[in-house]
């Protein structure tokens, strides 16, 4: 990366802070490009320089947060979508420390934003993120488990929305609880108590 390119970038991660600062705070709508500039520490004509409208700075901000989320994760979910069909069922489960682990020290280190993106999950364009891992990951395992294709969707949107209900109500309590308590918690609402059990004797 030569000195233009650091400058550009951080310039940009300067932004894009900037507006998941706000966001805590108020919801994107009522977001101007003025209070970005202010709590960036730029002028105006550096925001049009590197963004047509705050939606632009909007979408740089949600990958800006997605590739934070990802860094987390050393699992290669890749070569686990290219393997649905032949890998035993047990392989499978996501609900397990493995992946369960960075997800929620990511939660834990980035409590704030952790919030703000299930606040704003609409207008940040998450539910596409959930839509394509809906359509690539989860429905495969879903049909895997024989799971009739009518009832899919609402079997994942129990699922995801438990799992997020049970991180926010460990956000509320500032993550005073450890991981593996939360990693226990999720594992027994998902699989039950005698799976849970199983799996840690």
């Amino acid at each position: 990366m030569n000195k233009n390119e650091s400058k550009y970038f951080n310039t940009a991660v300067k932004m894009d802070e900037a507006l998941i600062s706000l966001l805590e705070k108020k919801e994107f709508a009522y977001i101007t490009v003025k209070e970005i500039c202010e709590k960036a520490g730029v002028n105006r004509s550096t925001f049009y320089l590197h963004y047509d409208n705050t939606s632009d700075l909007l979408k740089e901000a949600t990958q800006h947060i997605l590739d934070r989320f990802c860094s987390y994760f050393t699992v290669d979910t890749e070569s686990i979508t290219l393997r649905y069909a032949q890998t035993e069922l047990k392989d499978l489960l996501f609900i397990t420390p493995e992946y369960l682990t960075p997800y929620l020290t990511f939660i834990k280190d980035n409590q704030r934003l952790f919030k703000t993106a299930v606040r704003e999950l609409g207008s940040m364009g998450f539910n596409k993120v959930y839509e394509k891992m809906f359509t690539y990951i989860f429905d495969p395992i879903l049909a895997r488990f024989d799971f009739p294709e009518n009832t899919r969707a609402y079997v994942m949107k129990f699922y995801l929305s438990g799992i997020t209900a049970i991180a926010m109500e460990w956000l509320a309590g500032d993550c005073a609880d450890s991981i593996d308590t939360i990693i226990g918690v999720i594992t027994e609402c998902v699989l039950g108590k005698l799976k849970f059990y199983e799996q840690n004797p």
